[in-house]
Order: C-alpha cells, then sequence, then structure tokens
C-alpha cells in the first residue's frame, strides 16, 4: 500500500484492534489503553508512515495549538516587514520557541486588528503574538476577544489588561545620550520616523541624559523622517546641508542609522572622522558595516522566550495581565568619535 492512502482502518486491521482504539491513540486519548497496546498502534504508524489529518487530531483535541503571531501591515515598511532585520530576528527565535513548547506558528500580516478576531475563532488558535499595532487596538482587541494573546512593544498599560513584553525606550534613548556626552558631542540630531511611542520615548531619553549635563537639546535637532525610502532619502540631502556644527546623530533604529551613515559617506563624510553616528536596535547587520555601528542593544531571544513565558500563563489560566521590560545595553564600536 501507497503511504498516502493508508487509513486508521488499515491500521486497525493490521493489529487486530478496533478502528476507535487506534483513533484514540492517535488523539491521545489513552487513560482506558494499555501502554502495550499504544506502544504497538505507535510503532505501526510510524512504520506504515501514516499521516493524520492535523485538523481532526486538533479539533478532536479541543485545541489547535496554532499560536499566531500577527505583524502590522505598517506603511513605514513599505509592505517588506518581515525583511525587515528586527521582525525577521523576533520571528527566528518566536519560531524556535513556540516549536519547543509544542506549538505551531503561524504568520500574518493585518492592517486592520479587527480582522484578527475573526481569524482566531476561524482557526480554533490557542494564542496570539501582536507586534507592530498601537495601544488602542490592543485594548479594543482586548474586550472583543477571550483568546490569549501577548503584546510585543505595548505602550501606556497601566492597568495591565493584557500581557506585554517590551523594554525601556527611555532609559534606552538615555544610554546614547549619556554615551555621546562623554565622549565630547553636544550638538546632537535625532533622527526617527515618527514622534510617537518608541521613537518618542528614545528622544526623551536622549533630552534627559544631555539636561542632566547642561546641554540644551533645540527642537529643530529633532528631524521626523518619511516613512518612504525616496522622500527620505531627499531629507537626507536638507540635513546634509544643515549640518552646521552638529557632530553627531542618535537614529531610532539600525536600519536607519546605516542608511543615514551609507548616506553621508556617499557625500564623502568620514564615519567618524568627520560625523559620528549611534543607533537602537543591535541587528545583526550593525557589526558588519563600515565602520561598525555603535548602538543601543535589545536582547530578540530573550524577547522571544518571554513572549512565550507571558502566553502560556495565560493558557494555563492566568487572568491578569503582565508586563516585562527587559534590559537594555550599550554596545560601543566604532561609529563615534571622542572629540575632547
Amino acid at each position: 500500500m501507497e503511504n498516502t492512502r493508508i487509513t486508521i482502518k488499515d491500521i486497525a486491521d493490521e493489529l487486530g484492534l478496533s478502528t476507535a482504539t487506534v483513533s484514540n491513540v492517535i488523539h491521545g486519548k489513552t487513560k482506558k489503553i494499555s501502554d502495550q497496546t499504544v506502544a504497538k498502534v505507535q510503532e505501526k504508524l510510524e512504520e506504515s508512515g501514516y499521516i493524520p489529518n492535523m485538523a481532526a487530531v486538533l479539533l478532536a483535541q479541543n485545541s489547535s495549538k496554532i499560536v499566531c503571531v500577527v505583524l502590522s501591515d505598517d506603511v513605514s515598511y513599505e509592505g517588506k516587514m518581515i525583511q525587515d532585520p528586527f521582525v525577521s530576528g523576533m520571528l527566528n527565535y518566536l519560531a524556535k520557541e513556540l516549536d519547543q513548547a509544542g506549538y505551531f506558528m503561524m504568520l500574518k500580516e493585518e492592517k486592520d486588528i479587527q480582522k484578527v478576531v475573526r481569524y482566531a475563532s476561524m482557526w480554533n488558535m490557542a494564542g496570539l503574538i501582536l507586534i507592530g499595532y498601537c495601544t488602542v487596538d490592543y485594548e479594543k482587541l482586548r474586550e472583543q476577544m477571550h483568546i490569549p494573546f501577548v503584546v510585543v512593544d505595548a505602550y501606556r498599560n497601566p492597568e495591565k489588561k493584557y500581557s506585554d513584553v517590551g523594554i525601556d525606550n527611555i532609559r534606552g534613548g538615555y544610554l546614547a545620550g549619556e554615551y555621546l556626552v562623554k565622549m565630547g558631542h553636544e550638538r546632537i540630531l535625532y533622527l526617527a520616523i515618527s514622534d510617537e511611542d518608541c521613537d518618542h520615548d528614545r528622544y526623551l531619553g536622549l533630552v534627559e541624559a544631555l539636561q542632566e549635563k547642561g546641554i540644551f537639546q533645540e527642537k529643530e535637532d529633532f528631524k521626523l523622517l518619511s516613512p518612504v525610502k525616496a522622500v527620505r532619502l531627499k531629507k537626507y540631502e536638507e540635513i546634509y546641508r544643515e549640518l552646521g556644527d552638529h557632530t553627531a546623530a542618535f537614529l531610532a533604529s539600525d536600519v536607519l542609522a546605516v542608511e543615514f551613515m551609507n548616506f553621508l559617506q556617499g557625500k564623502g563624510v568620514r564615519i567618524p572622522e568627520d560625523f559620528s553616528i549611534i543607533g537602537f536596535d543591535d541587528i545583526p547587520l550593525a557589526s558588519c558595516v563600515r565602520p561598525p555601528l555603535t548602538t543601543i542593544s535589545q536582547d530578540l531571544r530573550e524577547r522571544s522566550q518571554k513572549a512565550v513565558q507571558l502566553l502560556r500563563e495565560l493558557m494555563d489560566g492566568e487572568t491578569e495581565g503582565r508586563q516585562e521590560l527587559l534590559e537594555l545595553k550599550l554596545i560601543e564600536r566604532e561609529s563615534v568619535k571622542k572629540i575632547n
């Protein structure tokens, strides 16, 4: 018989058992079946190459064992969110963590978070991990859906209506500012895609570090960039013409930092001899560019572990949301010059 045509009845007939017994072993309902029979059935299943209908198996177990990682299809990613180094790094670690925990990972990009409710019900999902939506979206989702979910990078969740794992972005911005001041820089640009959430908090941290040293950060030194690369490059041209006595720039992500550094180098600006740059995230690319990028590092492996841990707590009946803020550290490489 070909493997694809093997049925439960075939297995049962070969072993002299009922189809119900074989079916119960496949579905994990073995309390009333002897260990010897279970072993015999499992051995025959493996030997024959029987492939169960997983939808039926999971339905019988009343658990899909599917965790859906839902990504916000944000305009800033220009339709390439999964290619983003931060996002792809998270997905890599989440896939491994969920597999080790015995779950299947489903991946979905969706602009409208309200559609997540329908997906979750349609697939009988065990849980969700959400990345990239705004706070009001999470709060609405919590009110409409009882399936456990965990948020990566949530903001302003004082009542802990849902579990989230994030980082202290203000602290990260502070570390960047503190380091730049230590290296003698006082006129510092800040470049970011938005003035909200993590981008805003990283700026607040930068300002706090400068103020502690008596350095006033001009509002004009916060340069807002377009999420569209072609428009962003034009903004870099404007910034380049107005560098003046600025000696360094802190960018809200490593992707932006590498992009801006590459732009300046194309203009003949030497990094860090003529201008210093510091990023945020410590993506793999940060250590590969020339010069290697000084950055604020966050541990994506630990983030993924915590996200899965929080989700499993909710699956086990924990009703209160819990927040985890992970530590950040500055990684000193070669893109910042000491000028005093």
